[in-house]
């Protein structure tokens, strides 16, 4: 049976789902998503690694060590070259944190947070969400 959340690559050759809930639902502007997505931020969230279940296809990986110090996989599409979640996170281990436009019906997710908006670009407006300079605490 599908999981409550379903989402893919943009060629649909990966798959995975989802049952949980997004609590922590992030625009994030860290340098880090603005290179590895392409654009001025990345909106992403958190689901527990035990609740994530790849569908189909192998992503490929890539490790990164973050500004932080810490590393993290992300994973992206060999096919298509879509960027999908993130995966060992040594910041928070346990969490797969998955790319909002991953999503099959992404406006299901509404952010709640925006962080590192001392990379934002000053042309940006933003929202009415609680905002971070860095990480959250």
């Amino acid at each position: 049976m599908a999981k409550k959340y379903t989402a893919r690559c943009a060629c649909g050759a990966i798959r995975f789902e989802f049952d949980s809930d997004p609590t922590f639902i992030a625009d994030c502007y860290c340098k880090d998503c603005q290179k590895s997505g392409g654009g001025a931020m990345a909106t992403f969230f958190g689901v527990p690694q035990e609740d994530f279940t790849l569908i189909s296809g192998t992503p490929k990986s890539f490790h990164y060590v973050a500004e932080s110090g810490k590393g993290l996989d992300r994973n992206f599409c060999p096919d298509c070259g879509a960027r999908l979640f993130s995966s060992n996170l040594e910041t928070f281990p346990g969490m797969v944190f998955v790319a909002l436009g991953s999503l099959d019906e992404p406006e299901r997710v509404q952010p709640n947070v925006e962080m590192f908006t001392k990379r934002r670009f000053g042309w940006m407006t933003h929202p009415d969400l609680p905002q971070f300079a860095g990480m959250p605490h």
